[in-house]
């Protein structure tokens, strides 16, 4: 393969204002994350003159490899036994505050490789999927007709799995009162169906790895360009992962490099002038806070989309935000809508954050809806970021209507470029190109 090198794979409201303060290099202790950054530096400082900016980084991080990479806190590193419950995934999950997890095939021999010994990637995206296919009505063409849930279900586990769901009457359960989450998450149904169970109604994520030799480059391209929210770097000769390196750990490694001037030379510039918001006012997925909060994950489902605004309807205005990742509130707490006969989005915000006010070290914080104006830096926005410990800040004008998103993603596709071939014909049948694609 050209450029990338041998990649490994298995498929299966609060508002920046102003500069933030951060301590520069020389003020502070320098992290691992700085001292990588100072690695950029050195490069930067003998790359040829008549190179763009971009090509220059883009030089700079070819030249380093992934084992180069901070080690992420321990408990960060996470791993899924296929034998778990999905009880227990959703709550290990919530508990290390993570999107995903690599999944562990429990029946794979000691001496496995790598592709035998992961199975997929679950991501709190396929446990929305999962829940959506339990709240789907029946289908009305035929009493014969399985509802989708049944079908799924008996699919997956047997005619007995989908009986049990019949039973609670889940397929009627289009409502989303207060009880169904409690019924379903007291239900043997959900106690006992293991990940790899349901590993079909997962949407399960290519299993695209890295070996430590392959480059920064490699890495940034797939976590931006080829939409991956986190890389897993495999030590191949333990069959084991080594380390994982997500979108956000990429956004604090170039926080802690304020100061340093390759950093600066692009961090200073104004959004607009390195082509941001991606997504436009019209481009924004909504949803209305008087919306079921079910029809909001669907959305997300539907439009593959990691979080949506809140709407006030009446006034237009964004009043919260949803993530996938919220889903957990569902699921590890829903007592909390006992008293609800149909859970709207409003009603889901409103109780979620009661609950983290008396809970506060049981959950991280439901994802606060987070704002910058749109002659913020891309300094700026990374610092934000990175100190909001969120994935997305909407871009709002002097009246806070909503001008643009901007991802995590978005941020680290301005910081390099695919040259021409990088990956050859690698991806071809592996993960959806993006649109106007250059390869």
């Amino acid at each position: 393969m050209s450029g990338a090198g041998k990649l490994l794979q298995r498929n299966n409201g609060r508002e920046i204002k102003g500069v933030m303060a951060m301590a520069t290099m020389e003020e502070s202790p320098r992290s691992p994350e700085a001292k990588l950054g100072m690695r950029v530096e050195d490069l930067w400082d003998v790359q040829e003159a008549q190179l763009s900016p971009t090509e220059k980084l883009n030089a700079c991080f070819e030249s380093i490899p992934v084992s180069a990479f901070p080690l992420a806190p321990s408990n960060q590193e996470i791993e899924i036994k296929s034998d778990a419950t999905l009880a227990e995934a959703v709550m290990k999950l919530a508990r290390h505050n993570v999107f995903s997890a690599p999944v562990v095939d429990v029946d794979a021999p000691e001496d496995a490789t790598w592709i035998d010994r992961y199975i997929g990637v679950v991501e709190f995206a396929g446990i929305v999927v999962w829940i959506l296919h339990q709240s789907e009505p029946a289908s009305p063409r035929s009493p014969s007709t399985p509802s989708s849930a049944r079908a799924i279900a008996a699919a997956a586990n047997g005619v007995s799995f989908a009986l049990e769901l019949e039973a609670l009457g889940l397929g009627s359960a289009a409502a989303t009162s207060g009880n169904f989450f409690e019924d379903l998450t007291s239900s043997e149904l959900y106690k006992n169906t293991k990940v790899r169970d349901i590993s079909g109604t997962f949407r399960w994520a290519p299993f695209l790895a890295l070996e430590r030799s392959n480059s920064f480059l490699t890495m940034l391209l797939l976590l931006s360009k080829y939409k991956m929210k986190s890389v897993p770097v495999l030590d191949l000769g333990s069959g084991t992962i080594d380390k994982i390196i997500t979108q956000s750990a990429v956004i604090h490694m170039l926080a802690e490099c304020a100061g340093l001037q390759w950093f600066e030379s692009w961090g200073t510039k104004k959004l607009s002038e390195v082509g941001l918001p991606l997504v436009t006012p019209d481009q924004i997925i909504k949803v209305y806070e008087d919306e079921p909060v079910l029809q909001a994950f669907k959305v997300m489902r539907k439009k593959r989309v990691g979080a949506v605004p809140v709407i006030d309807r009446d006034s237009k205005k964004a009043v919260g935000n949803i993530n996938l990742r919220d889903v957990q509130f569902l699921l590890n707490a829903p007592e909390i809508y006992h008293d609800y006969r149909a859970i709207t989005v409003k009603d889901f915000l409103t109780a979620v954050r009661s609950y983290l006010e008396k809970n506060k070290n049981a959950f991280p914080m439901v994802s606060e809806y987070v704002t910058c104006r749109e002659d913020c830096t891309i300094k700026e926005l990374i610092q934000l970021l990175d100190q909001e410990k969120i994935h997305r800040v909407y871009v709002v004008d002097d009246d806070g209507d909503l001008q643009g998103l901007i991802t995590l993603r978005d941020i680290i596709s301005r910081l390099v470029h695919e040259p021409r071939g990088y990956f050859g014909d690698f991806f071809d049948g592996v993960l959806p190109l993006p649109a106007n694609t250059r390869v």
